[in-house]
Protein backbone atom coordinates (compact mmCIF):
# COMPACT_ATOMS: atom_id res chain seq x y z
CA UNK A 1 0.00 0.00 0.00
CA UNK A 2 2.89 2.19 0.59
CA UNK A 3 4.49 1.86 -2.19
CA UNK A 4 0.78 2.45 -4.68
CA UNK A 5 0.65 5.77 -2.62
CA UNK A 6 3.89 6.62 -2.97
CA UNK A 7 3.67 6.63 -6.52
CA UNK A 8 0.59 8.86 -6.37
CA UNK A 9 2.04 11.28 -4.52
CA UNK A 10 5.16 11.60 -6.55
CA UNK A 11 2.43 11.38 -9.61
CA UNK A 12 0.48 14.43 -8.84
CA UNK A 13 3.32 16.57 -8.79
CA UNK A 14 5.28 15.13 -11.87
CA UNK A 15 2.57 15.21 -14.49
CA UNK A 16 0.94 18.90 -13.72
CA UNK A 17 4.60 19.94 -13.95
CA UNK A 18 5.69 17.99 -17.07
CA UNK A 19 2.24 19.47 -18.59
CA UNK A 20 3.60 23.29 -17.70
CA UNK A 21 6.90 22.53 -18.65
CA UNK A 22 5.73 21.33 -22.03
CA UNK A 23 3.63 24.05 -22.50
CA UNK A 24 6.12 26.71 -21.59
CA UNK A 25 9.59 25.51 -23.19
CA UNK A 26 7.77 23.30 -26.31
CA UNK A 27 11.19 22.96 -28.01
CA UNK A 28 14.64 21.53 -27.24
CA UNK A 29 15.53 23.26 -23.72
CA UNK A 30 19.63 23.54 -23.66
CA UNK A 31 21.39 20.03 -23.97
CA UNK A 32 18.15 18.86 -25.28
CA UNK A 33 19.25 20.51 -28.51
CA UNK A 34 21.50 17.33 -28.37
CA UNK A 35 19.44 14.70 -26.94
CA UNK A 36 15.80 14.94 -28.66
CA UNK A 37 17.38 14.97 -32.23
CA UNK A 38 19.67 11.95 -31.57
CA UNK A 39 16.68 9.84 -29.81
CA UNK A 40 14.91 11.40 -33.16
CA UNK A 41 17.51 9.39 -35.10
CA UNK A 42 16.49 5.95 -33.59
CA UNK A 43 13.24 6.61 -33.38
CA UNK A 44 13.66 6.61 -37.30
CA UNK A 45 16.21 3.32 -36.85
CA UNK A 46 19.17 5.27 -38.05
CA UNK A 47 21.40 3.57 -35.18
CA UNK A 48 24.87 4.19 -37.22
CA UNK A 49 23.93 8.24 -36.66
CA UNK A 50 25.70 10.21 -33.92
CA UNK A 51 25.79 13.80 -33.08
CA UNK A 52 29.81 14.51 -32.44
CA UNK A 53 29.38 16.83 -29.39
CA UNK A 54 27.67 14.00 -27.53
CA UNK A 55 29.30 12.83 -24.43
CA UNK A 56 27.87 10.48 -23.34
CA UNK A 57 26.65 7.03 -23.84
CA UNK A 58 23.18 5.56 -25.62
CA UNK A 59 21.60 4.14 -22.80
CA UNK A 60 18.73 6.70 -22.81
CA UNK A 61 18.01 6.60 -25.87
CA UNK A 62 17.48 2.88 -25.78
CA UNK A 63 15.17 3.94 -23.02
CA UNK A 64 13.27 6.29 -24.98
CA UNK A 65 12.81 3.68 -27.54
CA UNK A 66 11.04 0.80 -25.38
CA UNK A 67 9.00 3.95 -23.61
CA UNK A 68 7.70 5.05 -27.29
CA UNK A 69 7.31 1.43 -28.08
CA UNK A 70 5.09 1.10 -24.96
CA UNK A 71 3.12 4.26 -26.05
CA UNK A 72 2.51 3.55 -29.30
CA UNK A 73 -0.10 1.06 -29.86
CA UNK A 74 -2.58 3.43 -27.94
CA UNK A 75 -1.39 6.15 -30.17
CA UNK A 76 -1.81 4.71 -33.23
CA UNK A 77 -5.33 3.75 -32.56
CA UNK A 78 -6.27 7.06 -31.44
CA UNK A 79 -4.08 8.88 -34.30
CA UNK A 80 -2.77 6.70 -36.52
CA UNK A 81 0.78 7.84 -35.99
CA UNK A 82 3.81 6.45 -37.26
CA UNK A 83 6.66 5.69 -34.46
CA UNK A 84 9.43 8.25 -35.62
CA UNK A 85 6.16 10.80 -34.96
CA UNK A 86 5.65 10.07 -31.66
CA UNK A 87 9.46 10.46 -30.32
CA UNK A 88 8.51 14.52 -29.83
CA UNK A 89 10.25 16.67 -27.10
CA UNK A 90 7.02 16.39 -25.02
CA UNK A 91 7.07 12.10 -25.08
CA UNK A 92 11.20 12.18 -24.83
CA UNK A 93 10.89 14.48 -22.02
CA UNK A 94 7.88 11.69 -19.93
CA UNK A 95 10.25 9.15 -19.88
CA UNK A 96 11.98 11.31 -17.16
CA UNK A 97 8.53 11.39 -15.55
CA UNK A 98 8.07 7.70 -15.47
CA UNK A 99 11.53 6.93 -14.31
CA UNK A 100 11.01 9.73 -11.39
CA UNK A 101 8.33 7.94 -10.30
CA UNK A 102 9.78 4.28 -10.35
CA UNK A 103 12.72 6.08 -8.77
CA UNK A 104 10.72 6.89 -5.69
CA UNK A 105 9.68 3.37 -5.21
CA UNK A 106 13.16 2.31 -5.69
CA UNK A 107 14.06 5.02 -2.70
CA UNK A 108 11.41 3.58 -0.63
CA UNK A 109 12.42 0.42 -0.95
CA UNK A 110 15.86 0.98 0.08
CA UNK A 111 14.59 3.28 2.73
CA UNK A 112 12.39 -0.27 4.46
CA UNK A 113 15.35 -2.44 3.80
CA UNK A 114 18.10 -0.14 5.40
CA UNK A 115 15.27 0.86 8.52
CA UNK A 116 12.75 -2.21 8.54
CA UNK A 117 11.49 -1.07 11.97
CA UNK A 118 10.14 2.38 10.22
CA UNK A 119 6.50 2.00 9.44
CA UNK A 120 4.96 2.87 6.15
CA UNK A 121 4.17 6.10 6.59
CA UNK A 122 7.91 7.56 7.72
CA UNK A 123 9.29 5.23 5.17
CA UNK A 124 7.28 7.21 2.48
CA UNK A 125 7.82 10.48 3.59
CA UNK A 126 11.34 9.47 3.75
CA UNK A 127 11.31 8.72 0.15
CA UNK A 128 9.09 11.49 -0.56
CA UNK A 129 11.45 14.37 0.69
CA UNK A 130 14.91 12.29 -1.11
CA UNK A 131 12.29 12.77 -4.27
CA UNK A 132 12.65 15.88 -4.04
CA UNK A 133 16.13 16.59 -3.71
CA UNK A 134 16.38 19.68 -6.18
CA UNK A 135 18.44 18.60 -8.83
CA UNK A 136 16.98 15.36 -9.56
CA UNK A 137 13.52 17.75 -9.10
CA UNK A 138 14.93 20.12 -11.97
CA UNK A 139 15.73 17.34 -14.31
CA UNK A 140 12.80 15.15 -13.95
CA UNK A 141 10.71 17.86 -16.81
CA UNK A 142 13.45 17.83 -19.39
CA UNK A 143 15.19 15.32 -21.73
CA UNK A 144 18.39 14.68 -19.97
CA UNK A 145 20.28 11.72 -18.31
CA UNK A 146 20.26 12.47 -14.79
CA UNK A 147 16.49 10.75 -13.64
CA UNK A 148 17.57 7.66 -15.87
CA UNK A 149 21.58 7.47 -14.19
CA UNK A 150 20.41 7.91 -10.55
CA UNK A 151 17.31 5.65 -11.02
CA UNK A 152 19.74 2.90 -11.96
CA UNK A 153 22.18 3.29 -9.34
CA UNK A 154 19.92 3.14 -7.22
CA UNK A 155 18.38 0.13 -8.33
CA UNK A 156 21.72 -1.40 -8.48
CA UNK A 157 22.51 -0.39 -5.04
CA UNK A 158 18.74 -2.19 -4.03
CA UNK A 159 19.90 -5.54 -5.69
CA UNK A 160 23.05 -5.43 -4.07
CA UNK A 161 21.50 -4.65 -0.60
CA UNK A 162 19.10 -7.80 -1.42
CA UNK A 163 22.30 -9.82 -2.25
CA UNK A 164 21.53 -10.36 -6.01
CA UNK A 165 24.93 -9.65 -6.86
CA UNK A 166 24.88 -10.43 -10.92
CA UNK A 167 21.63 -9.26 -11.09
CA UNK A 168 22.90 -5.56 -9.48
CA UNK A 169 26.26 -5.58 -11.57
CA UNK A 170 24.01 -6.43 -14.83
CA UNK A 171 21.98 -3.14 -13.70
CA UNK A 172 25.15 -1.15 -13.37
CA UNK A 173 26.42 -1.73 -16.57
CA UNK A 174 23.32 -0.66 -17.81
CA UNK A 175 23.92 2.65 -15.51
CA UNK A 176 27.41 2.88 -17.24
CA UNK A 177 25.75 3.28 -20.72
CA UNK A 178 23.10 5.55 -19.27
CA UNK A 179 26.34 7.87 -18.23
CA UNK A 180 30.39 6.53 -18.27
CA UNK A 181 31.13 8.45 -14.76
CA UNK A 182 28.38 5.91 -13.28
CA UNK A 183 31.28 3.14 -13.27
CA UNK A 184 32.19 4.87 -9.99
CA UNK A 185 29.28 3.99 -8.35
CA UNK A 186 29.61 0.52 -9.79
CA UNK A 187 32.72 0.19 -7.60
CA UNK A 188 30.90 2.06 -4.29
CA UNK A 189 28.18 -0.25 -4.65
CA UNK A 190 30.63 -3.06 -4.85
CA UNK A 191 32.85 -2.16 -2.14
CA UNK A 192 29.67 -0.93 0.27
CA UNK A 193 28.62 -4.97 -0.28
CA UNK A 194 31.76 -6.11 0.44
CA UNK A 195 31.77 -4.49 3.89
CA UNK A 196 28.70 -5.32 4.90
CA UNK A 197 29.64 -9.17 4.25
CA UNK A 198 32.73 -8.69 6.18
CA UNK A 199 31.07 -6.56 9.13
CA UNK A 200 28.28 -9.64 9.24
CA UNK A 201 31.00 -12.10 8.71
CA UNK A 202 32.53 -10.72 11.88
CA UNK A 203 29.60 -10.13 14.01
CA UNK A 204 28.23 -13.86 13.27
CA UNK A 205 31.80 -15.34 14.22
CA UNK A 206 31.94 -12.66 17.54
CA UNK A 207 28.89 -14.14 19.14
CA UNK A 208 30.01 -17.94 18.22
CA UNK A 209 32.96 -17.04 20.18
CA UNK A 210 30.97 -15.39 23.18
CA UNK A 211 29.00 -18.81 22.52
CA UNK A 212 31.87 -20.81 23.23
CA UNK A 213 33.50 -19.43 25.96
CA UNK A 214 30.30 -19.81 27.73
CA UNK A 215 29.69 -23.52 26.93
CA UNK A 216 34.04 -23.57 28.31
CA UNK A 217 33.39 -22.62 30.91
CA UNK A 218 29.85 -24.47 31.63
CA UNK A 219 32.11 -27.52 31.07
CA UNK A 220 35.22 -26.48 33.45
CA UNK A 221 32.36 -26.21 36.31
CA UNK A 222 30.39 -29.22 35.58
CA UNK A 223 33.67 -31.72 35.05
CA UNK A 224 35.72 -29.68 37.34
CA UNK A 225 38.39 -29.82 34.39
CA UNK A 226 40.57 -27.02 32.80
CA UNK A 227 40.03 -26.44 29.39
CA UNK A 228 42.86 -23.63 28.50
CA UNK A 229 44.86 -26.69 26.91
CA UNK A 230 42.01 -27.44 24.58
CA UNK A 231 41.77 -23.44 23.84
CA UNK A 232 45.33 -23.16 23.21
CA UNK A 233 44.96 -26.96 21.04
CA UNK A 234 42.28 -25.08 19.08
CA UNK A 235 43.76 -21.34 18.75
CA UNK A 236 46.82 -23.79 16.67
CA UNK A 237 44.24 -25.34 14.27
CA UNK A 238 42.17 -22.74 13.39
CA UNK A 239 44.78 -19.35 14.05
CA UNK A 240 43.39 -17.17 11.08
CA UNK A 241 39.76 -17.73 12.35
CA UNK A 242 40.04 -17.03 15.57
CA UNK A 243 42.41 -13.89 14.62
CA UNK A 244 39.73 -12.47 12.75
CA UNK A 245 37.65 -13.14 15.74
CA UNK A 246 39.39 -11.72 18.49
CA UNK A 247 40.04 -8.43 15.99
CA UNK A 248 35.86 -8.26 15.74
CA UNK A 249 36.01 -8.62 19.58
CA UNK A 250 38.12 -6.01 20.26
CA UNK A 251 36.35 -3.71 17.88
CA UNK A 252 32.80 -4.02 18.96
CA UNK A 253 34.33 -3.60 22.42
CA UNK A 254 36.30 -0.83 22.05
CA UNK A 255 33.75 1.02 19.80
CA UNK A 256 32.91 3.88 22.47
CA UNK A 257 36.55 4.76 22.71
CA UNK A 258 38.13 6.56 20.16
CA UNK A 259 40.61 3.88 19.02
CA UNK A 260 37.15 2.33 17.95
CA UNK A 261 37.09 2.87 14.77
CA UNK A 262 41.20 1.81 13.67
CA UNK A 263 40.02 -1.35 15.36
CA UNK A 264 37.04 -1.86 13.53
CA UNK A 265 39.29 -0.99 10.03
CA UNK A 266 41.87 -3.52 11.28
CA UNK A 267 39.05 -6.07 11.69
CA UNK A 268 37.33 -5.55 8.42
CA UNK A 269 40.60 -6.19 6.70
CA UNK A 270 41.36 -8.79 8.58
CA UNK A 271 38.15 -10.20 7.97
CA UNK A 272 38.41 -9.60 3.86
CA UNK A 273 41.67 -11.29 3.74
CA UNK A 274 39.94 -14.52 5.58
CA UNK A 275 36.89 -14.16 3.07
CA UNK A 276 39.19 -13.01 0.08
CA UNK A 277 38.09 -15.93 -2.46
CA UNK A 278 34.66 -16.01 -1.76
CA UNK A 279 33.86 -11.99 -1.80
CA UNK A 280 36.17 -12.68 -5.32
CA UNK A 281 33.36 -15.27 -6.44
CA UNK A 282 30.78 -13.54 -4.92
CA UNK A 283 31.66 -9.69 -6.25
CA UNK A 284 33.40 -10.63 -9.86
CA UNK A 285 30.71 -9.75 -11.77
CA UNK A 286 31.37 -5.91 -11.13
CA UNK A 287 35.06 -6.41 -11.39
CA UNK A 288 33.85 -7.88 -15.30
CA UNK A 289 32.00 -4.47 -15.51
CA UNK A 290 35.03 -2.23 -14.43
CA UNK A 291 37.54 -4.48 -16.55
CA UNK A 292 35.19 -3.90 -19.46
CA UNK A 293 34.99 -0.46 -18.57
CA UNK A 294 38.84 -0.11 -18.84
CA UNK A 295 38.73 -1.56 -22.28
CA UNK A 296 36.53 0.60 -23.73
CA UNK A 297 38.66 3.61 -22.33
CA UNK A 298 41.72 2.51 -23.74
CA UNK A 299 39.99 1.61 -27.30
CA UNK A 300 37.56 4.80 -27.30
CA UNK A 301 40.93 7.17 -26.32
CA UNK A 302 38.60 8.74 -23.75
CA UNK A 303 36.21 8.23 -21.08
CA UNK A 304 33.25 10.80 -23.08
CA UNK A 305 31.95 10.01 -26.85
CA UNK A 306 32.52 13.15 -28.47
CA UNK A 307 33.69 16.58 -27.77
CA UNK A 308 36.69 14.95 -26.66
CA UNK A 309 38.95 18.14 -26.22
CA UNK A 310 36.57 19.88 -24.07
CA UNK A 311 36.06 16.92 -21.67
CA UNK A 312 39.62 16.11 -20.71
CA UNK A 313 40.12 13.77 -17.52
CA UNK A 314 41.95 15.99 -15.12
CA UNK A 315 42.18 16.22 -11.14
CA UNK A 316 39.01 17.81 -9.76
CA UNK A 317 39.85 18.02 -6.29
CA UNK A 318 37.28 21.05 -5.68
CA UNK A 319 34.21 18.99 -6.94
CA UNK A 320 34.77 16.51 -3.87
CA UNK A 321 34.30 19.74 -1.57
CA UNK A 322 31.36 20.86 -3.28
CA UNK A 323 29.56 17.59 -3.18
CA UNK A 324 30.62 17.52 0.47
CA UNK A 325 29.01 20.00 1.22
CA UNK A 326 26.12 19.84 -0.70
CA UNK A 327 25.69 16.82 1.18
CA UNK A 328 26.48 17.55 4.48
CA UNK A 329 24.16 20.32 3.80
CA UNK A 330 20.84 18.27 2.83
CA UNK A 331 21.14 15.67 4.92
CA UNK A 332 22.13 17.32 8.18
CA UNK A 333 18.16 17.65 9.03
CA UNK A 334 18.01 13.57 9.36
CA UNK A 335 21.14 13.13 10.60
CA UNK A 336 22.26 16.48 13.17
CA UNK A 337 20.37 17.33 16.34
CA UNK A 338 20.35 20.38 18.75
CA UNK A 339 21.59 18.47 21.50
CA UNK A 340 25.07 16.99 19.16
CA UNK A 341 25.27 21.01 18.10
CA UNK A 342 25.65 21.79 21.70
CA UNK A 343 27.87 18.92 22.12
CA UNK A 344 30.02 19.61 19.45
CA UNK A 345 30.43 23.43 20.13
CA UNK A 346 31.25 22.65 24.01
CA UNK A 347 34.09 19.89 22.48
CA UNK A 348 35.42 23.15 20.02
CA UNK A 349 35.46 25.57 23.28
CA UNK A 350 37.55 23.01 24.96
CA UNK A 351 40.23 22.48 22.20
CA UNK A 352 40.50 26.01 21.09
CA UNK A 353 44.21 25.65 19.29
CA UNK A 354 43.45 22.32 18.00
CA UNK A 355 39.84 24.00 16.23
CA UNK A 356 41.98 26.92 15.04
CA UNK A 357 44.66 24.42 13.26
CA UNK A 358 42.05 22.30 11.56
CA UNK A 359 40.21 25.28 10.35
CA UNK A 360 43.23 26.96 8.86
CA UNK A 361 44.29 23.29 7.58
CA UNK A 362 41.45 23.12 5.86
CA UNK A 363 41.51 26.50 4.54
CA UNK A 364 44.81 25.81 2.50
CA UNK A 365 43.78 22.81 1.54
CA UNK A 366 40.50 24.34 0.41
CA UNK A 367 42.65 27.19 -1.50
CA UNK A 368 44.90 24.93 -3.37
CA UNK A 369 42.00 22.63 -4.28
CA UNK A 370 40.50 25.34 -6.05
CA UNK A 371 43.19 27.42 -7.25
CA UNK A 372 44.94 24.69 -8.82
CA UNK A 373 42.37 21.59 -9.63
CA UNK A 374 39.27 23.87 -10.85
Amino acid sequence: MGKIALAVIVSLWVIPTTVMVNHIVPEPYMDEIFHIPQAQQYCKGKFGSWDPMITTPPGLYYLSLAHVAALFPGFYWVEAASFSDLCSAAILRSINGVLAVVCSVILYDIVTHLNPTLNDRKAMLHAVVLSLYPLHWFFTFLYYTDVASVTAVLAMYLASLKKHYWFSALIGAFAVIIRQTNIIWVVFVACSGIINISVTHAKHHTKTAESDVSIQHGLAYATGTNTEGFNLRRRRIVKSRDTVEHSSSSSHASSSFSSGFAHEIWSILLTLWYMKWKLLISFSPYLMVVVAFLLFVYWNGSVVLGAKEAHAVTPHFAQMLYFSLVSVLAQAPMHFTITQAVDLFQMFRKSRPLLYFQMFLALVVGLLSVHFFR
